[in-house]
């Protein structure tokens, strides 16, 4: 896609969404890890909004998951309710251009610009970790009292996984995965068991934004939660959801930018810290707590082995899933210590 001039196509967007405000600069400024494109746009008046643009996934599940974010932007209460970045809106719907070719079928959309404030230190001090448990409690607490006024949401996670078996039986899924389609098939089936046992379905549905990497939300400088942007992973589903890369921004090792997804940061007394502050506010119940391994094996297969070259770098993409098949998988049977957090939590 790199021919693809993707910064006309935003121009093109603007044009349709309001052709009386005049650009007069338009700067890629993408991480470059995926393929979502970021772009600001700057207009002759001064003023600026930034523009996302996608081509993976669905376009439906694109305005969708949009959709729901804007109504929850709307929708948080305080201390939440400039949390979020707003997308466009046009009249009383979410503006959404949609460019389709015979190479491409790209959506964009539009954000107000959000303030930014504090970004986490890469190692967070345990007065931080005990901070940031309390806000994403309450931040979760916001979001369960207001999720009956959301958009319903199509996806589940079963049906990320049964896609993942369906693309298994692709001619360009078994190139892709060539040589793993029997682990594939046997961690889905785990996957399929345990969120049967414990019941997962039936737990509360809530927004959750998953990747809470360091680079995707600001705090104050007393940690508590500013502004929250880059909406890759959202979904609707459990609280639990937002746990493991939690575990990540808590861990004694801390951020870093050569990194892999292991499951060590679940069972860290760093995090145990977290969980204790965030079960004083919103109390976990066993279940929960029981179902964060599934929650992980969810990530790995969903996130690192199904998407994982659409949000890679090739290179890097490779190197994390070939971890997820040697090393990740098979230690969630191995070093699985819910007990320890189970104690802990006194549950």
């Amino acid at each position: 896609m790199t021919n693809i001039d993707f910064t006309t196509i935003v121009k093109y967007a603007w044009m349709e969404y309001d052709p009386s405000r005049t650009i007069k600069t338009v700067s890629d400024i993408s991480v470059r890890v995926s393929t979502n494109y970021v772009y600001k746009v700057v207009f002759t008046n001064g003023h600026h909004v930034f523009a996302k643009l996608s081509y993976f996934g669905k376009f439906e599940h694109f305005v969708e998951d949009h959709t729901i974010i804007n109504v929850l932007a709307n929708n948080l209460t305080e201390p939440f309710e400039n949390l979020l970045a707003r997308s466009l809106m046009r009249g009383n719907e979410l503006f959404v251009h949609r460019f389709k070719n015979s190479l491409l079928d790209a959506w964009v959309v539009f954000y107000r610009p959000v303030r930014i404030d504090q970004m986490l230190p890469r190692r967070l001090e345990l007065h931080q970790i005990r901070t940031l448990g309390v806000e994403m409690a309450t931040f979760h607490q916001v979001c369960t009292e207001v999720r009956n006024t959301i958009p319903k949401s199509s996806k589940t996670l079963n049906i990320d996984l049964l896609h993942l078996l369906d693309i298994l039986e692709t001619e360009e899924g078994r190139f892709f995965h060539r040589g793993h389609e029997t682990v594939i098939k046997a961690q889905c089936n785990l996957f399929f068991e345990e969120v049967e046992k414990y019941n997962f379905h039936q737990l509360e549905q809530i927004p959750v934004f998953v990747d809470w990497n360091i680079g995707n939300f600001s705090v104050t400088k007393d940690t508590k939660l500013f502004s929250r942007w880059d909406y890759d992973w959202f979904r609707m589903s459990s609280r639990i959801l937002d746990f493991y890369f939690l575990s990540r921004v808590v861990s004694d090792v801390g951020d870093r930018t050569v990194f892999t997804y292991n499951i060590g940061t679940l069972w860290e007394d760093r995090f145990v810290e977290f969980l204790k502050a965030y079960h004083a506010v919103y109390p976990l119940n066993e279940i929960e707590i029981r179902l964060l391994p599934e929650v992980y094996r969810f990530f790995l297969l969903n996130y690192v082995i199904k998407d994982g070259r659409y949000f890679f770098h090739e290179i890097y993409a490779t190197k994390l899933q070939r971890e997820v098949y040697e090393q990740h998988l098979p230690s969630i049977a191995q070093n699985n210590q819910v007990e320890k957090l189970l104690s802990a939590l006194k549950i």
